[in-house]
């Protein structure tokens, strides 16, 4: 199998809500919209808002989102922090936040003296 391109699809109790949040609030370019839906721009990947969901997400899928500066993240999105950045013991800087519909958003920064900065080539 030969995987040609991928998104995380994100359903929403209040679609327009999710959109607007992750449009404004935390600034995701717009990749396209359809009718009922929108999608973004995602680092390497893509996130879909689109459809409705009358269950609330639960924490055993979250949105893994690699920021420049968790500090200024942090004071950015300060209304929508549910855990304060601290270094993991897997030795990344993590934030958490939620959505509109309680999915928690993890935003993570890598330390300069991290495994995921070095060039592992020979």
């Amino acid at each position: 199998m030969e995987i040609l391109s991928s998104r995380v699809l994100v359903r929403s109790h209040d679609p327009e809500r999710a959109r607007a949040f992750y449009r404004d609030v935390l600034g995701l370019a717009v990749h396209r919209e359809f009718p009922g839906g929108t999608v973004f721009f995602l680092g390497q990947g893509f996130l879909e808002v689109s459809g409705t969901s009358t269950e609330r997400p639960t924490d055993a899928t979250q949105l893994w989102l690699q920021v420049r500066d968790l500090r200024r993240a942090a004071e950015e999105l300060a209304d929508h922090v549910v855990r304060p950045a601290r270094r993991e013991p897997w030795g990344l800087d993590e934030l958490w936040i939620t959505d509109p519909d309680g999915r928690h958003v993890v935003l993570v920064e890598v330390p300069a003296d991290h495994p995921l900065r070095r060039d592992t080539r020979q």
